[in-house]
């Protein structure tokens, strides 16, 4: 036989340990205690329990997550090893509304009291967390934004001299258009060769279209010489851009947490307190 019983509150199981033939009487705590808990302390008590379980009144398994204080609402079976126990736990009585208010009252205060003295600390060690994360970011970021830099000044350099041989083509072009125009044939030999080049550069313009779906515009083509260049001297130098941007975007997360979390801090803490770790 199982008998539960409530002594100063708090309900006691009562049950015959089938090994040592003996009544054990256990005291469980029904809003902390699962019923995976009170098991296995049973079992603790005589190693000869193999099996233990326990079941509603229509046959289905009661998990071993639920809490004492719910399966006691009901009526159970407990198996232990091949016995099978019909529990039937007293009704307690029902709380008034008032008297349920009242606890509700109370558990709202001890929250708030618990948030009121604990918070501060949370805060404080969280901030610290934060500054050490922010310290190991800025340690790993250093050799790669020394990198980084060598090879944006490189890939500026090329994409200028770049800009520059343009230039200078095209004057050459032109230089050698009006000499030959002038100097050598005429307008009328030099008509259908301008022709053919304006028409060639106008070819040359629709290409890059298709290969960039891009219109070419001397900023934007600029931008995208300048990235040909920065990426192909990284993938020489071994500079893991992908790395590189992780890096960034964790930098500016705990920026933000950090930004976020010192608004209450200014108008709550010592400053003291939030510099210890300077």
């Amino acid at each position: 036989e199982v008998t539960v019983n409530y002594r100063h509150g708090l309900p006691v199981i009562t049950l015959t340990l089938p090994t040592r033939s003996e009544r054990c009487r256990f005291t469980v705590k029904p809003m902390m205690t699962t019923l995976g808990a009170f098991l296995r302390d049973v079992q603790r008590e005589d190693k000869g329990i193999e099996r233990m379980e326990v079941f509603a009144t229509d046959g289905t398994k009661v998990s071993d997550a639920t809490l004492m204080d719910v399966l006691l609402m009901n009526d159970f079976k407990l198996v232990i090893n091949n016995t099978a126990y019909d529990v039937s736990p007293p009704v307690k009585d029902k709380l008034s509304s008032e008297h349920a208010t009242e606890m509700e009252d109370i558990k709202s205060l001890v929250h708030r009291l618990f948030v009121a003295l604990h918070l501060e600390d949370h805060q404080i060690r969280k901030e610290r967390e934060l500054l050490q994360k922010l310290d190991n970011l800025k340690e790993e970021l250093l050799p790669l934004e020394q990198m980084k830099g060598r090879i944006m000044d490189s890939a500026n350099a090329k994409t200028s001299r770049l800009l520059w041989v343009g230039l200078a083509l095209m004057s050459t072009q032109g230089g050698a258009l009006a000499w030959l125009t002038w100097w050598v044939y005429s307008w009328d030999i030099m008509e259908p060769v301008t022709y053919f080049i304006t028409y060639g550069s106008a070819m040359a313009f629709y290409a890059y279209f298709v290969l960039t779906k891009q219109d070419y515009i001397y900023p934007d083509a600029k931008d995208r010489q300048f990235l040909h260049y920065f990426y192909r001297k990284s993938k020489r130098q071994h500079f893991n851009v992908e790395r590189y941007n992780k890096l960034k975007e964790d930098l500016a997360e705990a920026e933000e947490s950090l930004r976020r979390l010192r608004q209450p801090l200014h108008l709550r803490l010592p400053i003291q307190e939030i510099n210890d770790k300077d």
